[in-house]
């Protein structure tokens, strides 16, 4: 069941990873903070942005997408400032990318990140047609 997601946790989140997340991805997360998304190849459960209003929330939301992109970043080979939005269970992410014009903000693009190879593969124009 989705929660509606304050946006002062997106800006917090924001600002934890000193990056700004595209605002498609916002809207999405506001909307449904969390979730999955089911492929042909797949199943991926997409990171929540931590979300401190109660308990029950607090509770959802702790592997959030900033926890999730540190532990992410400790891994050979996994881009220094993707950002991990969902993983599949096999080490696998999707992730968004800098921006080549601002580096402060990320692009609407979903790339994948292969564990076993570290390739990055684009496999959506826009978080919306995945989320």
């Amino acid at each position: 069941m989705p929660f509606l997601l304050d946006p002062k946790y997106i800006v917090e989140a924001e600002r934890e990873l000193g990056l700004f997340l595209p605002p498609l991805y916002q809207l999405k997360m506001i909307q449904f903070n969390g979730g999955e998304i089911i492929t042909t190849e797949h199943s991926w459960s997409i990171f929540p942005i931590f979300d401190g209003a109660d308990e029950q929330r607090v509770s959802r939301t702790c592997n959030h997408v900033v926890s999730e992109t540190n532990i992410a970043r400790t891994w050979p080979g996994f881009p220094a400032l993707a950002v991990a939005i969902a993983e599949n269970g096999w080490g696998d992410y999707l992730v968004l990318l800098p921006s080549e014009v601002d580096m402060s903000e990320l692009r609407e693009n979903v790339f994948l990140w292969v564990y076993e190879s570290g390739q990055l593969l684009e496999v959506a124009d826009s978080v919306e047609e995945l989320l």
